[in-house]
């Protein structure tokens, strides 16, 4: 059996997106299902688009989504090197070759001429495409024009009738009609390769086995198969992942949701959870499973259980799925994760003792289970740290400006001032306080609540006030009950 190798190759023109992600994962997946190998290659020949730093910006999603390539930047396998502009070499080689096999020949024909061509192909109904009005000039003539110093690009010949069948591992087998394709460009005028041209060669010398890539780029598979039988190399076998849409099945674009990874990383989602997502957008791992670990669903993973109909992005269940993986985390590692969400917040620093450090664990374990992600629990603790700065306005109106709750609170806070603030000891000082006043619980309850927290919903109030402490919780009565109705 041939050794299965497989690349990511993306183009470093913008952020890492969910859909690249996705593809990523996909390779490496079946990379190891198949103790095979991954490989990451940076495609950065079209430098008027790239983004400078973009390839770290790649290689470093990796280390946060949680799945590592085998061969790639600063990993070399004996394939590299991996960035696809340090390859033109290669690139120049394999076409000296193919103009000297007469397989590929220079093209003179101006932008101007070319666009009047698809500009009157569009009049006549038919598709665009080149009509090779330099396919038949004599190898000498091109030699001849290309020393003059005529602007050039390189084209490969492509047959001009028949029909060609992509057999993909996930669509099945795809027929194309020759006819409607055109001698397609290998190098461009300014000398550097094409996406086509240089992504087959590329695979080629990398010994790549199988091309797992996003369904967009099927149309390209028959120019690359042509191209491959022109170079006289086996081609890869290739398998094409359903797109992903938006919630209403449209195009999925950034208007949908933080579709770009370092969003994820900013508002607190936790990797594993992202990770665990996109593996479901697209493949069913059987029966009814939603939570796999990378290695779980490695052993498992296979084409044939990868669909063919797009995928539909949902960002609440994303975040249903975020939830339910930072509720599982300990104490210890829900610190450790959400320290950074506090600092940037500027609750504390990185010099905060051991009891500042106690007290914020204490805060987080309140507010696990209410939030999402790490983000939504960094602003939950808040109150924790910060004297609320404003008030819930329907609290208020509710709990603050009902006749009697200065005093109410007052007096709570002298009963609290000399209690056990352990949770069953606030309790019991309220509710005495609540008999000895005639009044209901929740009407010392609820404005204390709001007192302390500024909000009307959180963690249970006993609880709470137990980690905020004597001398936070007294404080916050006392100022409420100047701003309450008498």
């Amino acid at each position: 059996m041939t050794m299965v190798r497989v690349r990511f190759a993306p183009s470093p023109t913008g952020q890492p997106h969910i859909g690249w992600a996705r593809t990523a994962l996909f390779n490496w997946l079946f990379a190891r299902h198949e103790g095979g190998t991954f490989i990451l290659r940076i495609e950065d020949t079209d430098q008027s688009r790239s983004v400078e730093g973009a390839a770290q910006v790649f290689e470093d999603a990796f280390g946060w989504l949680g799945f590592t390539y085998d061969e790639g930047p600063g990993k070399d396998g004996g394939h590299g090197p991996y960035l696809q502009s340090e390859r033109l070499a290669s690139h120049l080689r394999v076409l000296s070759q193919l103009l000297a096999q007469e397989q590929a020949y220079p093209c003179f024909c101006s932008a101007q001429t070319l666009d009047a061509g698809r500009a009157e192909d569009r009049r006549l109904g038919r598709p665009p495409r080149y009509p090779g009005t330099c396919r038949d000039l004599t190898a000498a003539e091109g030699r001849a024009r290309i020393a003059a110093g005529e602007a050039h690009v390189i084209r490969l010949k492509v047959p001009t009738a028949g029909t060609m069948v992509v057999h993909d591992l996930i669509r099945g087998g795809v027929s194309f009609d020759l006819s409607l394709l055109d001698d397609f460009v290998l190098l461009k005028a300014d000398g550097t390769p094409t996406y086509n041209f240089a992504s087959v060669v590329d695979d080629a010398e990398m010994a790549i086995s199988h091309v797992l890539r996003a369904d967009e780029h099927l149309s390209n598979t028959p120019k690359q198969l042509i191209l491959y039988q022109a170079m006289g190399k086996t081609a890869p076998i290739f398998a094409h992942v359903p797109m992903i849409l938006a919630p209403d099945h449209s195009k999925l674009s950034k208007r949908h949701g933080a579709t770009p990874i370092a969003e994820f990383m900013a508002q607190g989602f936790l990797p594993e959870a992202v990770v665990n997502y996109l593996m479901m957008l697209g493949w069913n791992p059987g029966g009814d499973r939603e939570f796999l670990t990378l290695d779980e669903a490695a052993q498992l993973f296979t084409l044939d259980r990868v669909q063919k109909n797009p995928a539909v992005y949902d960002t609440q269940k994303m975040t249903w799925m975020n939830a339910h993986y930072l509720r599982a985390l300990d104490q210890g590692e829900l610190w450790r994760r959400c320290r950074p969400f506090l600092a940037a917040r500027g609750l504390l620093t990185e010099s905060a003792d051991d009891t500042l450090v106690a007290y914020a664990k204490a805060a987080l374990s309140l507010v696990q289970s209410r939030v999402a992600t790490l983000a939504e629990a960094a602003d939950a603790v808040t109150f924790f740290f910060k004297e609320p700065q404003a008030f819930d306005e329907e609290g208020v109106r509710r709990h603050f400006q009902r006749p009697g709750t200065a005093g109410r609170l007052t007096a709570l806070a002298e009963r609290l001032a000399d209690t056990d603030f352990t949770a069953a000891g606030l309790e019991g000082a309220l509710t005495a306080l609540a008999q000895e006043l005639g009044v209901p619980r929740a009407e010392l309850i609820h404005p204390a609540r709001l007192a302390v927290s500024g909000k009307t919903v959180g963690p249970g109030v006993f609880e709470m006030l137990a980690v905020l402490g004597p001398q936070r919780t007294v404080q916050r009565l006392q100022v409420a009950a100047q701003m309450a109705a008498p």
